[in-house]
């Protein structure tokens, strides 16, 4: 039996997963959690934050389109500003329409 995972999961990479995985076992302990990694609780709460921003990016429903998942995904993981991140969707969408007309005039 293969198991179907949600959208969100997918979107996690191993260092992500390895986290929520970290988290959930301090049973949501911030500050254990900081402990385990020898760092400080901001820098811990920074990175909860990141992956909050990717879960949620990922349950939009303008995700959908694999592209825009991928690029409001590295926007929050600081890869990309939220100002990049916009002129690439909006630069894809436009694409995505341009190509959609130029098929329906070859009909």
């Amino acid at each position: 039996m293969s198991a179907v995972l949600p959208r969100w999961v997918e979107s996690l990479n191993e260092e992500d997963l390895q986290f929520a995985r970290r988290f959930l076992l301090s049973s949501g302990s911030l500050k254990a959690l900081a402990k385990e990694y020898g760092i400080s609780y901001p820098t811990v709460r920074a990175r909860l934050d990141r992956l909050i921003a990717k879960v949620r990016a990922a349950d939009e429903p303008a995700s959908a389109d694999p592209f825009h998942r991928l690029v409001r995904g590295m926007m929050a993981d600081g890869e990309v500003s939220a100002g990049t991140a916009r002129k690439l969707i909006e630069a894809h969408a436009a694409s995505l329409k341009a190509a959609e007309e130029e098929e329906r005039e070859a009909q």
